[in-house]
């Protein structure tokens, strides 16, 4: 949802806030890991915009994750001329056997070495601007447990950027 709000979808009245949507261009954007395209056709979702690179987890798993982040990487960067782009981490992207601190659950996903190896990948990429975390949902981790394996895999990704 916050995809299609930033690339100009969705109620008007937050898809073009103030009359400066889209935020985004689809063709700036890569969405990496996916998996729910059957899922979401099935509910009626409209699948990802044709312009938007989109890198499933199938093509993920095939390429290898630095390779899948290095192809993503490129095409954020293309002639080493624009402003740099933004890494959003969206956790459910992780397998749900090891993260079910998501409120959108759904087997298979990326494994925690994937994981940090695309962030440290991104990260190294020669123009990343920055890095948000998002649906993760520490109700559903009482103690705290999955919040320091997230923490950690961050921490590795950007350890290795010293």
């Amino acid at each position: 949802m916050e995809l299609a709000l930033a690339t100009g979808r969705g109620p008007r009245v937050l898809a073009d806030l103030e009359g400066r949507g889209p935020l985004v261009r689809d063709a700036d954007v890569v969405a990496l890991g996916f998996r729910d395209a059957e899922e979401s056709a099935g509910y009626g979702m409209q699948p990802l915009p044709s312009a938007l690179h989109a890198l499933e987890l199938d093509t993920v798993r095939a390429l290898g994750a630095a390779e899948a982040a290095r192809r993503a990487v490129r095409v954020l960067t293309g002639d080493g001329t624009g402003a740099g782009y933004w890494i959003h981490l969206d956790v459910d992207v992780l397998d749900d056997a090891i993260m079910p601190a998501v409120d959108y659950r759904q087997p298979d996903g990326l494994t925690w070495q994937e994981l940090e190896t695309v962030l440290r990948t991104a990260l190294t990429g020669g123009g990343a601007a920055g890095l948000t975390v998002a649906i993760f949902n520490p109700r559903l981790d009482p103690d705290g447990s999955l919040a320091r394996r997230l923490v950690d895999c961050l921490v590795r990704a950007f350890d290795s950027q010293g």
